[in-house]
């Protein structure tokens, strides 16, 4: 990462963000009024019968307030309630004309406006950030021929294979319907029930259970398209493709015990980590690759392409960058430019079409209707669902209607408006769907080729690190262990053998149910592009908490916090209370934060300074404890020359990872190398 090309930019004034602009409103210094434009006097006190006396309902501006109120929040999402977004804009690496008509990926530097969002599956609204869960990316691409909505999610792989398990599916993963419990956690057991029964999804659950469920930023959210659609050029021809978003930053995860704590020390841990980066100038990238496979070559591999719950190995059907997105402006209100954005797969542009994916097309309909069901039926009129260009059709009235259509004939085929507004053929740049051939008779059934559910797991299971399979262990057994039912514990037990015996039989000693009788299918094959193993990794935009009281090394700090903060570190300076902190040569530094007020589990790595303190004794033991977390996690840890007395050497730790500052002329660089690598395995 070129850590200076994407800092200190101002964000791009592009024609999507001028379009909003008009309905972007500033209250500040404005006089108080009613939505009809009425002053206010008195915003208070409701209006009585005499200071004691009954109110009165003549008081229209309290039941205006109080109605609008009381009816201001609108349905959230069945699933991926809980999200947030920002604004940026994607560039086109190269042309992709010789596979698609897509404006968008025309022309080698070509900018398209657009708004991202990111968002968790199973918890409501108010649910937090960091729950071992399904992530999910969806970019709103305005073009000069329409919006384009990518929607990507966190896994290569679906949890199901057939739009009708969906609902069923979701009623399993969300909170039980006796007591609405658990929040945003699929660890109970009607959701392992559904996995034992539908083996279909043990392969997307299984990527959830390994460390690609608890992701360490949106800002490094690896995601695919799971869906197989279409590229069309200009001669009609069709290749199958799938999209995927690689993070510039690479791809990084919490451990399982972190992602609780911080769900409640910070539930917006995400959240604002997005809008820090982005305050900060360093702006989230994403390279979109697509892979593509000719039509010809539908049945050439030994999984179904239409499958979603099957990856498309990198090493077999390689990834194409085609361009890059970057965001760079925060959005202004949560509401209207992220509760109210809406995504459907639908949206697409000349050169994208479908393909016979079965979920794919049971995606086409849903995505519609819940964001009707939402906002009602002219939520496209919205600004944040506003596309860039005119557009013009019959539809009319319906509630929250905003536009005013001043012509008086609404439908076609019309003599009084000369037949307008008017088709486009397809050669002028019309949509027309591409001709694919289909044939066979009409059935309720599943493709055979759909049925291999065991082999692709058992390729990512190969492709894992030895710490990758822990955790993934680790994610299993936590949740399978809050199962109540013996019988539901067994039979995930039993289906995990089909992925690997040894990790069946250590779930089934941690959780209490008998090891698995049967084995994993006899297949090697391994995909480095399967692990976080080889992942980028980079020190720029990771948190490091300075532990630090007065008396220390002025000139020693000074220089490293400046040269942290060079290589795009962010730095938080923690005491034990607010204020300011002095150096034994004068030197002041701003607290930021205190010890209780943050925690170990929030930041990335530690610099450990030590000091004085009006309570010493409080102060040793707080710095203490974070040294013990940092280290038991596997952070980096920078030991200033005066912070050596908090950690110790011992023959029980080879302290990977800890780096000092006595004897090490170039501290700086060696903490920075250390934080880059994030976390070190080899610790002891």
């Amino acid at each position: 990462m070129d850590e200076k090309s994407s800092r200190n930019q101002t964000p791009i004034n592009n024609a999507k963000q001028e379009q909003m602009d008009q309905y972007r409103i500033k209250n500040t210094g404005k006089p108080l009024t009613t939505n009809q434009g009425r002053t206010i006097s008195n915003d208070r006190d409701i209006l009585r019968a005499g200071e004691r006396g009954p109110t009165l309902h003549q008081d229209w501006h309290y039941f205006e307030k109080m109605s609008h109120f009381v009816q201001e929040e609108q349905p959230e999402r069945v699933v991926h309630a809980r999200g947030y977004s920002a604004h940026g804009e994607f560039e086109c690496y190269q042309s992709m004309k010789h596979v698609t008509m897509a404006c968008f990926l025309q022309e080698p530097g070509k900018k398209t406006p657009i708004t991202c969002r990111f968002s968790t599956v199973q918890g409501p609204r108010g649910s937090y950030d960091t729950a071992r869960d399904l992530r999910c990316k969806g970019v709103k691409f305005y073009t000069e021929e329409g919006n384009y909505d990518l929607t990507t999610i966190g896994m290569p792989v679906l949890i199901n294979q057939d739009p009708m398990q969906f609902p069923d599916m979701i009623h399993a993963y969300q909170a039980k319907q006796d007591d609405d419990i658990p929040t945003a956690t699929g660890a109970h057991d009607y959701f392992w029930d559904y996995v034992a029964n539908n083996p279909d999804s043990l392969h997307m659950v299984t990527w959830i259970m390994s460390d690609r469920g608890i992701l360490r930023s949106y800002r490094m959210l690896e995601s695919w398209s799971i869906n197989t659609y279409l590229f069309v050029n200009d001669r009609g021809v069709a290749t199958f493709v799938r999209f995927v978003w690689k993070p510039v930053l690479g791809v990084h995860s919490l451990l399982q015990d972190e992602a609780i704590k911080i769900g409640g020390l910070d539930p917006d841990f995400h959240r604002k980590d997005l809008r820090e980066a982005i305050d900060k100038g360093y702006y989230p990238e994403y390279e979109l690759g697509v892979q593509l496979i000719p039509l010809e070559d539908e049945f050439k591999y030994d999984f179904d392409i239409l499958d979603p719950s099957k990856f498309w190995p990198e090493e077999l059907i390689p990834v194409q960058l085609v361009g890059k997105l970057t965001l760079n402006r925060n959005i202004d209100n949560y509401h209207t430019e992220s509760e109210q954005a809406a995504f459907n797969p639908a949206n697409v542009v000349p050169g994208i079409d479908f393909s016979n994916d079965p979920v794919l097309q049971g995606r086409l309909i849903a995505y519609h209707m819940a964001q009707v069901h939402r906002m009602g039926p002219n939520f496209q009129e919205l600004p944040i669902n506003k596309p860039l260009c005119p557009f013009h059709n019959n539809q009319r009235r319906g509630p929250m209607r905003v536009r005013i259509d001043v012509d008086q004939v609404d439908y076609h085929q019309n003599s009084l408006a000369n037949n307008t507004p008017y088709e486009t053929p397809p050669e002028e740049g019309g949509y027309e769907h591409y001709p694919k051939k289909v044939e066979g008779h009409v059935i309720r059934a599943r493709s055979e080729s759909f049925n291999d559910f065991y082999s692709q797991i058992r390729i990512f299971w190969n492709s894992l690190t030895p710490v990758e399979k822990q955790h993934t262990i680790d994610g299993f057994s936590f949740q399978l262990g809050k199962v109540k039912s013996e019988s539901v514990r067994q039979q995930n037990v039993n289906q995990l053998a089909n992925v690997d015996k040894e990790l069946a039989s250590i779930v089934a000693e941690n959780i209490g149910v008998e090891p698995p009788t049967g084995s994993h299918l006899p297949i090697s094959t391994s995909y480095a592009s399967l692990s976080q193993e080889s992942t980028p990794k980079y020190a720029a935009t990771l948190k490091v908490g300075v532990l630090i009281g007065n008396g220390f090394n002025g000139g020693e700090v000074a220089a490293v916090l400046n040269f942290l903060q060079q290589n795009g570190v962010f730095v938080e300076i923690i005491s034990d209370k607010l204020g300011t902190v002095t150096g034994a040569d004068g030197t002041k530094i701003k607290v930021t934060h205190t010890f209780i007020t943050t925690s170990p589990y929030l930041v990335d790595s530690l610099y450990v300074v030590g000091g004085n303190s009006g309570n010493q004794e409080n102060f040793d033991q707080y710095v203490t404890e974070y040294v013990h977390e940092a280290y038991r996690h596997y952070k980096p840890i920078g030991i200033a020359s005066t912070g050596q007395p908090y950690i110790y050497t011992s023959e029980h730790n080879n302290l990977a990872g800890v780096v000092f500052a006595a004897n090490t002329p170039n501290f700086g660089e060696e903490f920075v190398n250390a934080i880059a690598q994030q976390r070190f395995w080899d610790r002891t």
